[in-house]
């Protein structure tokens, strides 16, 4: 298979797919960028094997399957192609047409957006009908879910082929309409904006508000500790296009998060958010 961005998600991809036993080229513009990727779904397994979820050696098997790649020479060898790269409709548009260019005409494209709608997404393809949404959540490694996303054109054998791989993973699967934000991340932003906006009038600190969601909803980590893990600007991305989407005034971003993308605090690949972590590795 061929992933086609080696950021977060993608090289989180990568490696859950190295380890269910599939030979992965890892694909960005920049030997330095796919090397780094490698490099960041190695640390993912080595992560598992520290928690006792995964065997060094089985680790060490998965690795040895995950390859580097510039370009995008070697895509017409995949049978599942997955793009995973940054939550922008014009650069998602130009990345599937380059790799409808050099794909196999029987490859199943995927695409892990988190909000933009797919048949936007591919509505320059000369054949839209194999691209479906195929969401999955970061730490890929360790959350079980992937959001299938057929687009209005995307044929019914092509979402079952989506399907059967997401369960190949060990993933559980929810299906959802080709609607701006599908269901998790509309859900998702709500609750970190307005977790913003109450920072942002005084309501309460970052800490406190975290410590409620946490102990009063038994959510695994408040909207702060979420937002640094996703990416500040990735969250304020996905607002914008539920905004451009809905016009509904719940998805108007806080301006507190728009000010800490432009000072560059976009979570723990800054080293620092909401909260401070140790130097990103590179």
């Amino acid at each position: 298979m061929f992933v086609v961005g080696a950021g977060i998600m993608g090289s989180g991809i990568a490696a859950e797919c190295a380890l269910r036993g599939y030979f992965v080229t890892l694909e960005d513009t920049t030997e330095a960028f796919a090397e780094r990727g490698r490099a960041n779904a190695l640390r993912a397994l080595e992560h598992q094997v520290r928690k006792g979820h995964l065997s060094a050696a089985d680790a060490t098997v998965a690795a040895a399957r995950i390859d580097p790649a510039i370009g995008m020479r070697r895509i017409g060898s995949a049978d599942i192609i997955v793009e995973a790269a940054p939550e922008n409709l014009a650069l998602k548009r130009e990345i599937f047409r380059e790799i409808e260019a050099g794909a196999a005409p029987d490859a199943l494209l995927g695409s892990n957006t988190s909000s933009l709608p797919i048949t936007s997404i591919g509505q320059d393809l000369r054949d839209p009908g194999r691209l479906v949404g195929i969401h999955f959540f970061n730490p890929v490694l360790q959350m079980a879910l992937v959001e299938i996303i057929p687009g209005l054109r995307s044929r019914p054998e092509e979402v079952a082929r989506a399907r059967e791989f997401a369960i190949a993973l060990g993933k559980t699967v929810v299906l959802s309409k080709d609607t701006p934000g599908f269901v998790t991340t509309r859900a998702l932003a709500v609750l970190v904006n307005e977790a913003a906006w109450m920072l942002y009038e005084g309501v309460a600190t970052a800490e406190d508000i975290d410590t409620a969601y946490v102990l009063g909803f038994h959510h695994p980590m408040g909207p702060f500790a979420l937002i640094d893990l996703v990416g500040i600007d990735t969250a304020v991305s996905i607002l914008d296009v539920l905004w451009e989407g809905y016009r509904d005034p719940k998805y108007r971003v806080c301006p507190l998060l728009k000010s800490m993308v432009a000072a560059g605090r976009l979570g723990r690949k800054t080293g620092e958010g909401f909260f401070r972590y140790p130097a990103p590795e590179h």
